[in-house]
């Protein structure tokens, strides 16, 4: 049996330059480590995150306590556990924090050890990570969701939808996926410059140009995707990212201007839209908490995907309160936004059991680590949301899902959307 001898903790740094948690486990001669992603744009229902507020030395955003937690509490209690038993580990961490939202150790803590026990256990077992989450056969590569305009909070621009992304529904293969892409976003980097904005980018990677009104750049997208050969909303559809929790004021929302006006009149704007610009996907149209409005939008439209992400915080809870109510019929699935690998996998199940589609996401404060490429082929999600193609620790993510489309060879086929 393969047991875990050590458990060793550091505070490193995510890819906004603010600390994060690194946890490396150790079993015989070999050892992974793992990074705990960070977010901006967070719902009141994610896992806590715990940061040392008082340390100045940090402007009170360093992870030290927390790396102490794994170092000399969570390492004690995992220690000779089987590497391979990740639901037990799991859990164990779950038990020792004993809140609902992980306030005690800290999500981002509890997180780190448990991706880094998963990369262990595929690592011992010479597997590929990608093959050690559920029993499948047939892999498949997802359809990326990919960043190129950022708005609301990853931008200091006035935009108020947050991201802007494009999804390469005419792709047979992850590599055409990336190429197709790749041309849009370099027509659409010539337009903006052309244009006399900056191209400058956001936390994403995503362009960030000085521009307020939403329609302003769905314009400039369809126009990169017409110059880059491509039809949109056939071989290039555009999805975008909300974030309505920033968006609302007494159940009133500024979604697609400043003036504040309510949940039915937001939908009319939202159909308006759907229709012009050919929108496939829409992310948190809704606060999470507006249960109501979320139905009605389901009601008054069809063959959109709407994705639930501050609505369910990768929640198991809130996702059955989700389709009993039939808020949405897609989750954003996040790890950190419930704290360990067991959890997540859990909610993916029961998601993709009651017909939703499973999108694997990073965070806009991200690393170099790869998980949650490995996680979207191998939980069988259909698309991958970790940002524009730009920025290293977005492109890693992408080059991982090359890597994996090349070991899997003829059988690399993509999921149909």
């Amino acid at each position: 049996m393969n047991k875990i001898f050590r458990v060793k903790a550091r505070q490193v740094f995510d890819s906004r330059g603010n600390p994060t948690i690194e946890a490396e486990v150790f079993s015989n001669s070999l050892s992974a480590s793992a990074i705990c992603p960070s977010g901006a744009s967070t719902g009141s229902f994610e896992a806590f995150e715990k940061r040392d507020k008082s340390n100045k030395k940090y402007l009170g955003k360093s992870v030290l306590k927390a790396v102490e937690l794994i170092n000399k509490k969570i390492s004690k209690k995992i220690i000779n556990q089987n590497i391979h038993n990740q639901e037990k580990i799991d859990s164990i961490l779950i038990n020792l924090d004993g809140t609902k939202q992980k306030k005690k150790l800290g999500a981002n803590s509890i997180l780190a050890v448990s991706m880094a026990v998963k990369k262990l256990s595929a690592k011992i077992k010479k597997k590929p990570l990608y093959k050690c989450f559920l029993e499948k056969k047939n892999f498949k590569l997802p359809h990326p969701l990919m960043n190129i305009i950022n708005g609301g909070v990853h931008a200091n621009n006035g935009l108020r939808i947050q991201e802007f992304m494009i999804r390469p529904d005419g792709a047979k293969n992850f590599t055409e996926a990336i190429r197709m892409c790749f041309l849009v976003i370099q027509n659409l980097k010539n337009i903006i410059y052309k244009k006399g904005f900056s191209i400058s980018v956001g936390d994403e990677g995503g362009f960030a140009p000085m521009i307020s009104n939403n329609e302003d750049a769905l314009k400039l997208i369809v126009q990169a995707i017409k110059k880059s050969g491509f039809i949109n909303g056939k071989h290039i559809s555009i999805c975008l990212d909300v974030a309505a929790n920033e968006l609302i004021k007494k159940n009133y929302y500024s979604i697609h201007s400043k003036k504040f006006i309510s949940v039915s009149e937001s939908i009319k704007k939202y159909l308006k839209l759907i229709k012009k610009y050919k929108i496939k996907s829409i992310e948190d149209p809704f606060s999470e908490n507006d249960w109501k409005a979320w139905n009605d939008l389901m009601k008054s439209i069809k063959k959109v995907q709407i994705v639930g992400d501050d609505l369910y915080a990768t929640n198991l809870e809130r996702l059955k309160v989700g389709f009993l109510n039939s808020s949405s019929n897609s989750i954003l699935i996040k790890l950190n936004q419930i704290g360990t690998v067991s959890e997540t996998l859990e909610v993916i199940k029961f998601a993709q059991i009651i017909g939703y589609k499973t999108i694997i996401s990073h965070r806009s404060g991200d690393s170099e680590d790869t998980f949650i490429a490995d996680l979207a082929v191998g939980t069988n999600s259909s698309q991958i949301k970790t940002g524009s193609l730009a920025r290293s620790e977005r492109v890693a993510k992408y080059n991982q899902l090359l890597r994996i489309q090349e070991s899997l060879g003829r059988k690399a086929k993509m999921h149909k959307i």
